[in-house]
Protein backbone atom coordinates (compact mmCIF):
# COMPACT_ATOMS: atom_id res chain seq x y z
CA UNK A 1 0.00 0.00 0.00
CA UNK A 2 1.30 3.80 -1.03
CA UNK A 3 2.90 5.24 1.97
CA UNK A 4 2.19 9.39 1.97
CA UNK A 5 2.31 12.07 4.42
CA UNK A 6 -0.87 12.27 6.59
CA UNK A 7 -3.34 15.14 5.77
CA UNK A 8 -1.58 17.92 7.02
CA UNK A 9 -3.06 21.33 8.81
CA UNK A 10 -2.95 25.09 7.63
CA UNK A 11 -0.43 26.41 9.76
CA UNK A 12 -2.44 29.20 10.81
CA UNK A 13 -3.98 26.86 12.84
CA UNK A 14 -0.99 25.44 14.66
CA UNK A 15 0.79 26.73 17.45
CA UNK A 16 4.31 27.62 16.92
CA UNK A 17 6.93 25.89 18.66
CA UNK A 18 7.40 29.31 20.53
CA UNK A 19 8.22 29.56 24.03
CA UNK A 20 8.93 25.95 24.65
CA UNK A 21 12.73 26.30 25.18
CA UNK A 22 11.78 27.84 28.92
CA UNK A 23 9.73 24.34 29.57
CA UNK A 24 11.73 23.12 32.60
CA UNK A 25 10.01 26.85 34.19
CA UNK A 26 6.77 25.41 33.35
CA UNK A 27 5.31 22.79 35.97
CA UNK A 28 6.54 21.04 38.92
CA UNK A 29 5.43 18.42 36.72
CA UNK A 30 8.20 17.86 34.87
CA UNK A 31 10.25 16.09 37.82
CA UNK A 32 11.66 12.78 36.24
CA UNK A 33 11.61 10.89 33.38
CA UNK A 34 12.45 7.87 33.37
CA UNK A 35 15.50 6.45 30.95
CA UNK A 36 18.62 4.75 31.95
CA UNK A 37 20.55 7.20 30.27
CA UNK A 38 18.67 10.17 31.62
CA UNK A 39 19.63 11.99 34.98
CA UNK A 40 17.83 11.28 38.19
CA UNK A 41 14.28 12.70 38.40
CA UNK A 42 14.05 16.46 39.27
CA UNK A 43 17.18 17.54 37.48
CA UNK A 44 16.98 18.74 33.62
CA UNK A 45 16.28 16.64 31.53
CA UNK A 46 19.13 15.36 28.44
CA UNK A 47 18.31 15.13 25.06
CA UNK A 48 16.84 11.42 23.82
CA UNK A 49 19.08 10.04 21.02
CA UNK A 50 16.78 10.06 17.80
CA UNK A 51 16.28 10.32 14.03
CA UNK A 52 13.77 12.06 12.55
CA UNK A 53 11.47 10.23 11.00
CA UNK A 54 10.36 12.90 7.86
CA UNK A 55 7.91 9.92 5.47
CA UNK A 56 5.87 9.54 8.30
CA UNK A 57 5.25 13.26 10.14
CA UNK A 58 3.17 16.21 9.35
CA UNK A 59 5.03 18.46 7.53
CA UNK A 60 3.33 21.33 10.01
CA UNK A 61 5.27 22.43 13.25
CA UNK A 62 4.23 21.21 16.59
CA UNK A 63 2.05 22.98 19.08
CA UNK A 64 4.23 24.56 22.13
CA UNK A 65 5.87 22.54 24.43
CA UNK A 66 4.09 24.17 26.94
CA UNK A 67 0.36 23.53 25.26
CA UNK A 68 1.38 19.86 25.37
CA UNK A 69 2.47 19.49 28.91
CA UNK A 70 -0.31 21.33 30.68
CA UNK A 71 -3.64 20.68 28.86
CA UNK A 72 -3.98 16.41 29.35
CA UNK A 73 -6.28 13.99 29.87
CA UNK A 74 -4.36 11.63 32.61
CA UNK A 75 -7.18 10.51 34.60
CA UNK A 76 -4.31 8.84 37.35
CA UNK A 77 -3.92 12.60 38.09
CA UNK A 78 -7.29 13.95 37.62
CA UNK A 79 -10.22 14.76 36.12
CA UNK A 80 -9.17 18.35 35.05
CA UNK A 81 -7.05 19.31 32.38
CA UNK A 82 -4.44 20.93 34.31
CA UNK A 83 -4.75 17.96 37.00
CA UNK A 84 -1.75 15.96 35.48
CA UNK A 85 1.03 18.67 35.29
CA UNK A 86 -0.08 19.86 38.82
CA UNK A 87 -0.23 16.91 41.14
CA UNK A 88 2.12 14.74 38.82
CA UNK A 89 5.28 15.91 40.28
CA UNK A 90 4.71 13.14 43.07
CA UNK A 91 5.12 10.46 40.38
CA UNK A 92 8.50 8.63 40.01
CA UNK A 93 8.96 6.76 36.51
CA UNK A 94 12.48 5.45 37.28
CA UNK A 95 13.57 2.37 37.48
CA UNK A 96 10.78 1.19 35.42
CA UNK A 97 9.78 -2.44 34.23
CA UNK A 98 7.08 -4.08 32.17
CA UNK A 99 5.65 -7.24 31.91
CA UNK A 100 5.28 -9.37 28.98
CA UNK A 101 2.56 -12.02 29.18
CA UNK A 102 0.36 -14.30 27.11
CA UNK A 103 0.35 -15.80 24.31
CA UNK A 104 3.95 -15.18 23.22
CA UNK A 105 7.28 -17.59 23.28
CA UNK A 106 9.11 -14.84 25.27
CA UNK A 107 7.97 -13.55 28.39
CA UNK A 108 8.94 -11.96 31.76
CA UNK A 109 9.93 -9.17 33.05
CA UNK A 110 11.89 -6.98 31.82
CA UNK A 111 13.87 -3.25 32.58
CA UNK A 112 12.39 -0.54 30.51
CA UNK A 113 16.17 0.27 29.31
CA UNK A 114 17.00 -3.27 28.71
CA UNK A 115 13.81 -3.48 26.33
CA UNK A 116 14.84 -0.11 24.19
CA UNK A 117 18.44 -0.91 24.05
CA UNK A 118 18.06 -2.53 20.50
CA UNK A 119 15.51 -0.22 18.82
CA UNK A 120 16.77 3.02 17.73
CA UNK A 121 14.78 6.13 18.73
CA UNK A 122 12.98 8.67 15.98
CA UNK A 123 10.69 11.66 16.38
CA UNK A 124 7.41 11.29 14.45
CA UNK A 125 5.17 14.68 14.40
CA UNK A 126 1.76 13.19 14.32
CA UNK A 127 -2.09 14.90 15.75
CA UNK A 128 -3.39 13.99 18.58
CA UNK A 129 -7.39 14.01 18.68
CA UNK A 130 -9.49 13.64 21.74
CA UNK A 131 -12.66 12.51 21.71
CA UNK A 132 -13.56 15.50 23.78
CA UNK A 133 -13.54 17.19 20.07
CA UNK A 134 -10.15 19.05 20.89
CA UNK A 135 -6.65 18.24 18.82
CA UNK A 136 -3.10 19.67 18.98
CA UNK A 137 0.01 18.29 17.26
CA UNK A 138 2.86 16.46 19.53
CA UNK A 139 6.50 15.43 17.82
CA UNK A 140 6.53 12.32 20.14
CA UNK A 141 9.99 10.39 20.27
CA UNK A 142 9.59 6.82 20.45
CA UNK A 143 10.20 3.27 18.23
CA UNK A 144 7.47 1.20 16.13
CA UNK A 145 5.47 -0.50 18.47
CA UNK A 146 5.22 -3.94 16.06
CA UNK A 147 9.33 -3.65 15.88
CA UNK A 148 9.26 -4.47 19.94
CA UNK A 149 6.48 -7.19 20.13
CA UNK A 150 8.36 -9.25 17.43
CA UNK A 151 11.14 -9.95 19.82
CA UNK A 152 8.76 -11.55 22.43
CA UNK A 153 7.51 -13.80 19.07
CA UNK A 154 3.63 -13.58 19.43
CA UNK A 155 2.00 -17.18 19.11
CA UNK A 156 -0.60 -17.76 16.30
CA UNK A 157 -3.18 -17.21 18.70
CA UNK A 158 -2.39 -13.84 19.38
CA UNK A 159 -4.75 -11.92 17.80
CA UNK A 160 -5.12 -8.98 20.22
CA UNK A 161 -2.48 -7.01 22.31
CA UNK A 162 -3.63 -5.66 25.93
CA UNK A 163 -2.07 -3.14 27.79
CA UNK A 164 -2.08 -1.98 31.33
CA UNK A 165 -0.94 1.05 33.29
CA UNK A 166 0.51 1.47 36.41
CA UNK A 167 -1.34 1.56 39.73
CA UNK A 168 -0.01 3.94 42.70
CA UNK A 169 -2.35 6.03 44.10
CA UNK A 170 -0.20 7.16 46.85
CA UNK A 171 1.82 9.14 43.67
CA UNK A 172 -1.20 9.34 41.21
CA UNK A 173 -3.75 10.70 43.22
CA UNK A 174 -6.72 10.30 40.38
CA UNK A 175 -6.38 6.77 41.55
CA UNK A 176 -7.64 7.30 45.33
CA UNK A 177 -11.29 7.79 43.61
CA UNK A 178 -13.80 5.40 41.27
CA UNK A 179 -13.89 7.50 38.15
CA UNK A 180 -12.84 4.33 36.75
CA UNK A 181 -12.08 0.54 37.48
CA UNK A 182 -8.19 0.85 38.10
CA UNK A 183 -5.93 -0.04 36.70
CA UNK A 184 -6.56 1.73 33.35
CA UNK A 185 -6.27 -1.40 30.24
CA UNK A 186 -6.73 -0.87 26.55
CA UNK A 187 -6.30 -3.41 24.08
CA UNK A 188 -5.53 -3.19 19.62
CA UNK A 189 -6.06 -5.70 17.53
CA UNK A 190 -2.93 -7.52 16.07
CA UNK A 191 -2.78 -6.18 12.84
CA UNK A 192 -3.32 -2.19 14.60
CA UNK A 193 -0.47 -2.75 17.04
CA UNK A 194 1.64 -4.12 14.16
CA UNK A 195 1.00 -0.77 12.18
CA UNK A 196 4.00 0.87 10.74
CA UNK A 197 1.94 4.07 12.56
CA UNK A 198 1.58 2.87 15.76
CA UNK A 199 4.57 3.46 18.41
CA UNK A 200 5.39 3.76 22.16
CA UNK A 201 6.56 6.97 22.94
CA UNK A 202 9.14 7.71 25.40
CA UNK A 203 9.62 11.09 24.63
CA UNK A 204 8.57 14.57 22.72
CA UNK A 205 10.54 17.52 21.76
CA UNK A 206 13.16 15.28 21.93
CA UNK A 207 13.28 14.86 25.27
CA UNK A 208 12.00 12.20 28.19
CA UNK A 209 8.25 11.91 28.52
CA UNK A 210 6.98 14.23 31.28
CA UNK A 211 4.93 12.96 34.04
CA UNK A 212 1.75 14.36 32.84
CA UNK A 213 2.00 13.02 29.50
CA UNK A 214 2.44 8.98 30.04
CA UNK A 215 6.01 8.86 31.24
CA UNK A 216 8.00 6.68 31.09
CA UNK A 217 6.50 4.51 28.29
CA UNK A 218 3.20 4.95 26.28
CA UNK A 219 0.99 3.74 23.37
CA UNK A 220 0.55 6.51 20.69
CA UNK A 221 -2.12 5.18 17.46
CA UNK A 222 -2.58 8.26 15.72
CA UNK A 223 -5.63 7.28 14.18
CA UNK A 224 -7.51 6.75 16.88
CA UNK A 225 -8.98 8.95 19.58
CA UNK A 226 -6.63 9.99 22.34
CA UNK A 227 -7.76 7.45 25.20
CA UNK A 228 -6.47 4.53 23.14
CA UNK A 229 -2.91 5.54 23.58
CA UNK A 230 -2.94 4.55 27.30
CA UNK A 231 -0.35 5.88 29.31
CA UNK A 232 2.94 4.81 31.79
CA UNK A 233 2.34 0.84 30.81
CA UNK A 234 3.31 -1.89 32.55
CA UNK A 235 2.05 -4.74 31.01
CA UNK A 236 1.64 -5.75 27.67
CA UNK A 237 -0.20 -8.93 27.26
CA UNK A 238 -0.81 -10.98 23.97
CA UNK A 239 -4.24 -12.60 23.72
CA UNK A 240 -6.03 -14.61 21.51
CA UNK A 241 -9.84 -12.77 22.94
CA UNK A 242 -10.80 -8.89 22.78
CA UNK A 243 -9.04 -7.82 25.98
CA UNK A 244 -11.37 -5.22 27.83
CA UNK A 245 -10.66 -1.47 27.63
CA UNK A 246 -11.33 0.91 30.41
CA UNK A 247 -13.43 3.51 28.83
CA UNK A 248 -15.59 0.67 27.20
CA UNK A 249 -15.77 -0.55 30.41
CA UNK A 250 -17.24 1.82 31.99
CA UNK A 251 -19.58 3.71 29.09
CA UNK A 252 -19.94 1.07 26.53
CA UNK A 253 -22.41 2.97 24.73
CA UNK A 254 -20.13 6.15 24.68
CA UNK A 255 -16.70 4.39 24.27
CA UNK A 256 -16.16 1.22 21.65
CA UNK A 257 -13.45 -0.71 21.34
CA UNK A 258 -12.07 0.59 17.95
CA UNK A 259 -12.20 4.61 19.18
CA UNK A 260 -11.17 5.54 15.49
CA UNK A 261 -11.47 8.86 14.82
CA UNK A 262 -15.00 9.38 12.78
CA UNK A 263 -16.53 12.95 11.75
CA UNK A 264 -19.62 10.75 10.96
CA UNK A 265 -20.24 9.03 14.48
CA UNK A 266 -21.03 11.37 17.32
CA UNK A 267 -20.41 10.72 21.03
CA UNK A 268 -23.91 10.63 22.77
CA UNK A 269 -23.36 14.12 24.27
CA UNK A 270 -21.03 15.75 21.71
CA UNK A 271 -20.55 16.47 17.93
CA UNK A 272 -17.19 14.95 16.50
CA UNK A 273 -17.93 16.64 13.17
CA UNK A 274 -15.70 19.58 14.31
CA UNK A 275 -12.64 19.95 16.47
CA UNK A 276 -10.90 22.64 18.26
CA UNK A 277 -7.35 23.35 18.09
CA UNK A 278 -5.18 23.96 21.43
CA UNK A 279 -3.24 26.80 20.83
CA UNK A 280 -5.08 28.57 17.88
CA UNK A 281 -6.68 31.22 19.97
CA UNK A 282 -9.69 31.53 22.08
CA UNK A 283 -12.11 32.81 18.97
CA UNK A 284 -9.89 30.53 16.27
CA UNK A 285 -12.91 29.02 14.60
CA UNK A 286 -13.15 25.04 14.51
CA UNK A 287 -12.33 22.81 12.01
CA UNK A 288 -13.57 19.86 10.07
CA UNK A 289 -12.11 16.39 11.59
CA UNK A 290 -10.90 14.40 9.31
CA UNK A 291 -11.79 10.60 9.08
CA UNK A 292 -8.83 8.73 10.85
CA UNK A 293 -7.70 11.55 11.99
CA UNK A 294 -6.00 12.70 8.42
CA UNK A 295 -4.41 8.96 8.59
CA UNK A 296 -7.01 7.64 6.07
CA UNK A 297 -4.91 6.26 3.36
CA UNK A 298 -2.56 4.61 5.56
CA UNK A 299 -5.07 2.69 7.48
CA UNK A 300 -8.33 2.45 6.42
CA UNK A 301 -7.82 -0.96 4.33
CA UNK A 302 -7.54 -2.49 8.02
CA UNK A 303 -11.38 -2.26 8.27
CA UNK A 304 -12.37 -2.66 4.85
CA UNK A 305 -16.13 -4.65 4.99
CA UNK A 306 -16.04 -3.55 8.88
CA UNK A 307 -19.42 -1.57 9.36
CA UNK A 308 -17.55 1.41 11.14
CA UNK A 309 -20.87 2.59 13.01
CA UNK A 310 -21.60 -0.54 14.94
CA UNK A 311 -17.45 -1.02 15.64
CA UNK A 312 -17.32 2.24 16.82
Amino acid sequence: MKRTTPTEPRPSEITPRGRYVNRREIVAGLLGAGLVTLPAAGSAAAPLKHTKNARLSLKEPANSFEDITTYNNFYEFGTDKGDPARLGGKFRPKPWSVTIAGEAEVKGTFALEDMLKPHPLEERIYRLRCVEAWSMVIPWVGLPLGDLLKRFRPTSRAKYVAFKTVQRPSEMPGQRFPVLDWPYVEGLRMDEAMHPLTILAVGLYGEALPNQNGAPLRLVVPWKYGFKSIKSIVEIRFTEQQPPTSWNLSAPQEYGFYANVNPEVDHPRWSQAKERRIGAGVFAPRVSTLPFNGYAEQVAGLYRGMDLRKNF
